[in-house]
């Protein structure tokens, strides 16, 4: 199950908003500091605000593993989702050469989909 959460991508995504957790700390010290020293009532709120930027980035963080930890992982199959089809007409007027074709083309996507569907039983 954690296994998903483990592939290279994952894990660089694990690295990059775990430092910017920690640079939201890092932001609001440094806005605190430069309140304290007489700053006005913007670097007081920015003191407070790098923080909170921190856990809601986290959370949402946090919300995106667990809904990829409880994903269907064949859900991302070609053919999964609905596909509407309506069969092709064949146009047997004119050239012969291209009903032939035409046929041809038929015959080849009726037996992909009698593939495709003795593969989803």
């Amino acid at each position: 199950m954690f296994s998903r959460l483990l592939t290279p991508r994952w894990v660089l995504a694990h690295l990059v908003v775990a430092a910017l957790f920690v640079a939201t700390f890092f932001l609001g010290y440094w806005q605190l500091t430069k309140a304290e020293a007489g700053g006005g009532a913007v670097n007081w709120s920015y003191a407070l605000q790098w923080p909170l930027y921190g856990f809601l980035g986290l959370w949402f963080y946090v919300k995106m593993c667990r809904e990829e930890m409880h994903r269907d992982p064949d859900a991302d199959e070609p053919g999964a989702s609905l596909v509407l089809y309506q069969r092709p007409r064949i146009d047997t007027t004119g050239d012969p050469e291209l009903a032939a074709y035409n046929a041809y083309l038929a015959e080849l996507n009726e037996k992909a989909l009698g593939q495709r569907g003795n593969r989803d039983r």
